[in-house]
């Protein structure tokens, strides 16, 4: 979870109205839960210089809001939602869907990650309405997985009753699951991935049911999910990430790596179909992208002044294979530059080689801004 992604945008010659940044939350601006050293100074000198940039982070649990307002107190710069992109913010296109992809807003959906049931509510407030957790199954049916018991009194504060009960046996007047979302790293990855499995295997995404079709040789990827099984989403890749212990520990990617190898071991190897976003895959670059425009125009064009074309955007992050990767591998369609900037302070070990190489090496967030102004020849960065 190590991606708080300064975005810097510069275009020559340098002006502040054409200046731009991203940055990434931990490893980059926090480590835990306190400021890196340098941290406030750096997006302070942003904010007083008028210089747009967003924070974009693999990490998440949260709604924006609650987010944005703890990152402001501990980095004392006035943040908003507007220049603020979670791993999962991208999910919200989901609720009214598009061209491409049907709206979810009325469907029910699995929710699994984060503490309690904070994700729940963050699914809830971008407008989903029929979300369902994993201890909420649980505590309607504890024979769903056989250890129930170690985790039921945790779940108790936080689960509600389903929607509908689960009926395998009458599956037209049963609980049906429409999409499965891991919204942040889980807690309990035993009943997640049991769950999870489940659905998988089902048939029209009824809990309890098995599809026939499941193994069939003559079917696409031998059947598998090919019998109106939930869509399966996970909104963060990262295998590891940087906490307050001493080494880097396992994030979302450690629980997507591990329910592949549970699907690979139950399908002989069959094709896990999954979307996954988050950094360092396109889509969340471009989602990204598309968020500092909006934020640039409506903070740069103030009575209707016309915002020069964003040229340059500098990805400043701690993890060579997110923030790096795919700063290195996005494409715009706008035609802007993404320049990676690589920190020591996360994930990246000094004295290592990193997987994706960046165009720089810096000791923190704040010799980043400045080398990223220096590059633009901004006066006053020294």
């Amino acid at each position: 979870m190590a991606s708080f992604a300064f975005a810097f945008e510069f275009v020559f010659p340098p002006h502040p109205e054409k200046l731009a940044k991203s940055l990434s939350i931990d490893g980059v601006l926090l480590r835990s839960s306190a400021p890196i050293p340098g941290a406030a100074e750096a997006l302070s000198y942003l904010h007083n210089n008028n210089i747009p940039f967003i924070l974009l982070t693999n990490g998440g649990g949260k709604h924006e809001s609650a987010r944005v307002a703890e990152l402001s107190k501990k980095l004392g710069v006035p943040l908003t939602e507007e220049n603020f992109v979670q791993s999962h913010t991208p999910f919200k296109q989901l609720v009214l869907g598009s061209d491409e992809i049907e709206g979810l807003e009325n469907k029910t959906i699995l929710v699994t990650g984060g503490d309690g049931d904070k994700c729940r509510q963050v699914a809830e407030m971008y407008g989903f309405k029929n979300v369902v957790t994993p201890g909420d199954i649980l505590m309607a049916y504890p024979t769903i997985w056989p250890f129930n018991q170690i985790f039921s009194e945790y779940y108790q504060s936080s689960t509600r009753p389903l929607p509908l009960p689960v009926d395998y046996k009458n599956p037209t007047k049963s609980l049906r699951f429409d999409a499965i979302f891991v919204f942040n790293d889980p807690r309990d990855w035993a009943l997640d991935s049991q769950v999870i499995l489940d659905l998988l295997l089902s048939k029209d995404g009824v809990l309890g049911t098995m599809s026939a079709k499941n193994g069939d040789e003559s079917l696409t990827n031998n059947g598998w999910q090919q019998d109106g099984q939930p869509k399966l989403f996970f909104s963060n890749p990262d295998l590891f990430w940087a906490t307050s212990h001493h080494m880097a520990r396992l994030g979302q990617g450690g629980f997507q790596a591990a329910l592949q190898g549970v699907w690979d071991a139950t399908t002989n190897g069959a094709m896990l179909e999954r979307t996954v976003i988050g950094k360092p895959h396109a889509a969340t670059y471009k989602y990204a992208e598309r968020v500092l425009n909006e934020h640039r125009t409506q903070m740069l064009g103030e009575g209707r002044r016309k915002v020069s074309k964003l040229e340059r955007v500098f990805m400043v992050g701690d993890n060579p294979e997110s923030d790096i990767r795919g700063a290195n591998e996005y494409n715009s369609t706008h035609g802007t530059e993404w320049t990676s900037v690589l920190v020591k302070t996360g994930v990246f070990q000094e004295g290592t080689k990193p997987a994706y190489k960046p165009k720089v090496i810096v000791n923190d967030v704040l010799e980043a801004v400045k080398w990223a102004l220096h590059q633009e020849g901004w006066k006053g960065s020294d």
